[in-house]
């Protein structure tokens, strides 16, 4: 666990170093409030111990500000403070903070909260990806596709750069369950889903639209890079060795894709999704296994 350590006092980061160094994590420290802030908002610490008395930004303030940040993800936070007074634990923890430790602390006990707050962190992990995820394919799910769709849609207004969207369907899907049962069928969803990601980059984002169908958010792509990208993945999926395939018309899984890009498809890209699911319509009525557009 990377965490980020924030204390005015030289000693006491030092040995808040030494103890969590020990312990297997990573450490980095700040001098104070100010710093720890300027830190976070270049990178996103997801723990962080810090003392309530600081020249500047003190303990809440910094707390406060990590809890009113739109970041990425839980911060949890451990609030260090001689202050042992129930009224100041309380002022502590209505200032966001997860925790509390008293100085002097115990390093038994540091190890103890610090393990506390991991467990938690995990859970949270773990409830974020349930929200965002299909659970079959370990794709973005519908809305965590439809939050991305829309965020990359007000970059486009706002900055007038290139967005593609592809929509990909598997081809006749219902006879292959039909012919093998609901099990293999998944088996092949999550499949097609491992061929999509290693058709496209780190920065797209593939989703399972719903039932067979698949989408792909291609920020900063024209229209020429959207069909070579669906191409990719058509050829991908029509050469792929999945189980069972000769059981399919022609012998093999394939998929239809429809591509659709702003601006050279729609004036408004908040059109594009729709533009996306005709172009994957003519795919289809054309025969399938091929690119729409």
């Amino acid at each position: 666990m990377k965490i980020l350590i924030v204390d005015d006092d030289s000693n006491q980061r030092r040995l808040l170093l030494v103890h969590l160094t020990r312990a297997g994590h990573e450490v980095e420290a700040a001098d104070d409030g100010l710093m720890a802030w300027d830190l976070m908002l270049r990178e996103h610490y997801r723990f962080v111990i810090t003392d309530w008395m600081m020249p500047g930004i003190d303990g809440p303030e910094l707390i406060r500000r990590i809890r009113s940040a739109s970041l990425p993800g839980y911060t949890y936070v451990i609030l260090l403070t001689a202050l042992d007074g129930k009224e100041e634990v309380v002022r502590g923890l209505e200032a966001g903070a997860d925790d509390y430790l008293t100085k002097p602390f115990n390093s038994a006990e540091l190890r103890l909260r610090v393990s506390i707050g991991e467990r938690i962190l995990k859970l949270e992990a773990h409830l974020r990806e349930m929200a965002t995820h299909d659970a079959l394919t370990g794709l973005y799910n519908r809305r965590a596709f439809d939050s991305r769709l829309t965020d990359e849609i007000q970059r486009v207004r706002r900055y007038q750069r290139p967005l593609s969207l592809i929509m990909c369907d598997i081809d006749h899907f219902k006879k292959y369950n039909d012919t093998h049962g609901h099990p293999k069928g998944d088996s092949l969803l999550s499949e097609i889903g491992s061929v999509l990601i290693a058709s496209v980059r780190g920065t797209d984002a593939v989703a399972r639209y719903g039932g067979e169908e698949f989408t792909i958010i291609l920020p900063e792509t024209e229209k020429a890079n959207a069909l070579v990208v669906a191409e990719k993945i058509r050829a991908g999926v029509e050469s792929y060795p999945f189980p069972l395939r000769e059981s399919q018309p022609g012998g093999t899984v394939t998929v239809s894709v429809g591509v659709a890009s702003c601006p050279e498809d729609v004036t408004d890209v908040g059109d594009l999704l729709g533009a996306a699911d005709q172009a994957l319509y003519r795919a289809k009525q054309a025969g399938r296994n091929r690119v729409g557009q």
